[in-house]
This record gives C-alpha cells, structure tokens and sequence, in this order.
C-alpha cells in the first residue's frame, strides 16, 4: 500500500505508497541513485520527536500486513514475495538482547530461504551505528520515503458538488461523492454571432467501507501488479488490515482509472493506494480522491492524517503540499541481494 511505494511526472499520478510488484522493484532499483557517498557513511540525522515517530511507525505497522511475519529479538522480519518494500524488511521495534551481527546473519539467511533481496528498514528511530555497519557490508541504499503528516481541521480541500447516499453501510459514508471543475471557456459561432460558453468537467469518486476483491483487481490493473503469485496472495494483504477502512475509486465506463484508501486508526487517517491510470492523468482524480478520503475520515472523527510518498516524486509531493500535508521525517532501506 505508503503514504504504503507507488512516479511520473504528472499531479494526477501513479503514487508508489505501498502497491510494487517485485518486478517494479527491481526495475525502481535500476534508476535509483547508486552513488550517495555521504549518506553511505553517516547515519541517519533528523532532528525530530522520538515518541511521535514511533507512533506513526506503529500505525503504519497496524496499516499494512504482511503475508509472513517473525518478532525476532525485538526486530520484525516482514515478508510478501517482494510486494512492497515495507512488507519486506527488517524493522527494529524493541529491545535487543543478541549481538547485531549475529541477528544480521539469521536476517541474511531468513531471506536467502525466501529468494528475496534481504532489507532493512532505518528511520530516525533505528539505533545509533546501525545504518554504519550495514554500509560497511555493502548494503545500499534503497527506497528513500518522506513521510508527511497534517492538521485535519487546516485542509485544502476540493468542496463537492453533491454527496449521494444510495447504499447503506456501517459507516454512514456516501455512495458517491461528485465534484465540478471549471476548464475554462469555449467559443461558439452561429448566424446571430459567437456565445461564450463556460467548459466544466466533473469527477465522480465512488466510497465503500470495506475492501473488495473488485477494488483490488482495479488496483492490481492500475499498479501493474500481474505475477500469479502476488494475485493470489496481496488479497488476503488488504483484508487482513485491523483497522476501520474508507475504500475510493473513479470509473469511466466501468473501468476503474482512480483508487484510494483511507486507514483510520485512533485519531489518525492515513492515506494509501492513491494511483491513477496513466492515460486518465490531469483530470483532478487524485486530487479529487483525496480530498473525499480526507473529509470523510475527518466525518468519521479523525483529526489528523499521514501518508508516505518516495522522495523524487515531485508532482505527488507538490499535490500533498498543496492539500496541506507538511514533511515530518525520512526513512529508507539498505538493501544487498
């Protein structure tokens, strides 16, 4: 899913938050940076607040299952045939008791089994000389991701022409919610002269509070996810999620070109899944779906939201700035195949 790990170079994009089939993956780490000789040798350094980190690492964790997971001396060893990269980590959680090295090593081996790259997750968290000593046994970094956080009462969001309540459901959400946008003027010629008409387009984001093997098929086909295997499994990924769930989609003749999903845990709505069809770019549908996701968590009592957006995105970044979302802090992964 952050923030899931979903780039192009429109507003209205493809948002790598949290849906990378392996296959994406290897291709992302083909173009990344390689040569990043400062950070390779320092640690990471943000000035941030410990506590609050931990609790947005917390929601996230609570966010996004894994299909596989091992608590391993206080760290967490996550595995989904290479989904995500968060689903395929090594984060530290706890206290640890056993020399590093040593946990290193049975990380290493954990994954040679599973076939898959061996990553560890660093945030500001991670501690101290760790991020050194992976960079020492040439491990690389990987995937670095900005998390954002905002104020739900201090939006930018788009105002809907018209909410529709046609089904029920639990959470009082409605069916659709439909939003106008003005595309400017067109001129038109006849025997009495030329009109001036205005242009307006509209944009129809459908809601549902629970997650559909419809819906994730429409997210397999927009984020390019086709290995059998993670069709079969990611399914039981996205309902698996503990948490209350407020699921978004744009269709245009029964197709779906737009997701998202909002996870609401305690006073916090994170945003995940945003992805738009590249040829439905530059039509207000991201912008559209998550301005319904927000303003409907908020309905439901949430007062703030996160997500979490790869650095060098910058048509997705520039969207969430604009919507009022603002950086909090930074993490990556070190990775060596």
């Amino acid at each position: 899913m952050s923030g899931q790990e979903m780039s192009c170079p429109e507003v209205e994009s493809t948002v790598r938050i949290h849906a990378q089939s392996g296959s994406r993956m290897k291709q992302q780490e083909k173009t990344e940076i390689k040569n990043r000789n400062s950070e390779e040798s320092e640690p990471m350094k943000e000035n941030v607040n410990g506590s609050a980190v931990k609790y947005i690492e917390e929601l996230s964790l609570n966010a996004w299952p894994s299909h596989k997971i091992e608590l391993y001396d206080g760290w967490l060893i996550r595995f989904s045939h290479n989904y995500t990269y968060r689903t395929n980590s090594v984060e530290q959680v706890g206290a640890s008791t056993i020399p590093v090295e040593e946990k290193i090593r049975y990380c290493e081996k954990i994954y040679h089994d599973f076939g898959t790259p061996c990553n560890f997750k660093i945030n500001p968290l991670t501690q101290p000389g760790f991020d050194a000593l992976l960079s020492e046994r040439d491990y690389q970094i990987r995937h670095v991701t900005e998390v954002m956080t905002a104020d739900l009462t201090r939006m930018n969001l788009l105002e809907p022409s018209l909410r529709e309540y046609e089904f029920e459901n639990r959470l009082g959400l409605p069916s659709a919610v439909h939003y106008l946008f003005d595309e400017g003027r067109e001129y038109q010629g006849s025997s009495s002269g030329i009109t001036e008409i205005a242009k307006r387009s509209e944009v129809t984001v459908m809601l549902q509070h629970v997650i559909t093997d419809e819906w994730i098929q429409g997210v397999f086909h927009l984020n390019g996810t086709c290995e059998p295997v993670l069709r079969r499994i990611v399914p039981s990924m996205f309902k698996a999620i503990p948490k209350k769930t407020i699921v978004a989609s744009v269709e245009i003749d029964g197709r779906m070109v737009a997701s998202g999903l909002a996870i609401c845990d305690r006073e916090y709505a994170g945003i995940y899944a945003i992805y738009v069809s590249p040829g439905s770019r530059r039509r207000h549908y991201a912008r559209a779906v998550c301005s319904t996701l927000l303003r409907e968590a908020k309905e439901q009592g949430a007062q703030k939201a996160y997500l979490q957006v790869v650095k060098g995105n910058t048509a997705a970044k520039n969207l969430y700035l604009s919507l009022g979302f603002s950086d909090f802090y930074t993490y990556y992964f070190r990775s060596r195949a």
